[in-house]
């Protein structure tokens, strides 16, 4: 399959939560045009990602909703558990640990790690924070998946780089700092300082 963009992928992803909606409204078929005015973009986009993955809907009838949303969920690999471990134990880490739809979507955190004393210990929905040293030993032997990055940005780059020699081939990164890895790594970096920014120009400019 060619190579789809990340822009696709998240339309898939606001796609996927339009639908669920949708179900919980008790709708069976939804349009492309309803899914582009509740998705923010176009019908015609809305059937150009689609159609990287398939055929979907009927002509005048639309998409059936449950269907389209069990095929979204399969594309995204939504149909499987993912372990996932967090770097850090402050506010970022604390929030993402409690919550709940990482968990209704197959993203079970099973590990948080910090290098504070006064935090290691602590217990979060059941998950006990760990002192970073403990980290290298405990993912060679239990390995996950996706590792989350709640970390100071001047101790980003060292944990990347531990992160890749264990294997870890998917990173969220919440350090704001850009960060050197392999190309079999993909990483996501979220700047929030960047998206308030996006919205004070949209205010000013609106």
């Amino acid at each position: 399959m060619r190579k789809i963009s990340d822009s696709t992928v998240r339309r898939l992803s606001v796609y996927l939560r339009l639908l669920e909606e949708f179900q919980r409204l008790g709708r069976s078929t939804v349009s492309s045009d309803e899914m582009a005015q509740r998705g923010h973009t176009t019908p015609a986009q809305v059937r150009k990602d689609l159609s990287f993955f398939g055929s979907f809907g009927k002509r005048g009838l639309g998409y059936d909703v449950a269907e389209l949303s069990d095929r979204l969920r399969a594309i995204l690999g939504l149909g499987r558990a993912y372990r996932v471990t967090v770097l850090g134990a402050g506010k970022i880490g604390s929030a993402l640990v409690q919550y709940r739809e990482f968990g209704e979507r197959g993203f079970h955190i099973v590990s948080v790690y910090d290098n504070d004393e006064a935090k290691v210990g602590r217990s979060w929905d059941g998950v006990a924070v760990k002192h970073v040293r403990q980290l290298e030993s405990d993912l060679r032997t239990n390995p996950v998946d996706i590792a989350i990055l709640a970390i100071p940005p001047q101790v980003a780059q060292q944990t990347m780089d531990l992160l890749v020699d264990l294997g870890i081939k998917a990173v969220l990164n919440f350090a704001p700092v850009r960060l050197l890895h392999p190309q079999d790594v993909t990483v996501q970096n979220v700047n929030m300082a960047l998206e308030l920014e996006t919205l004070s120009y949209a205010l000013i400019n609106g």
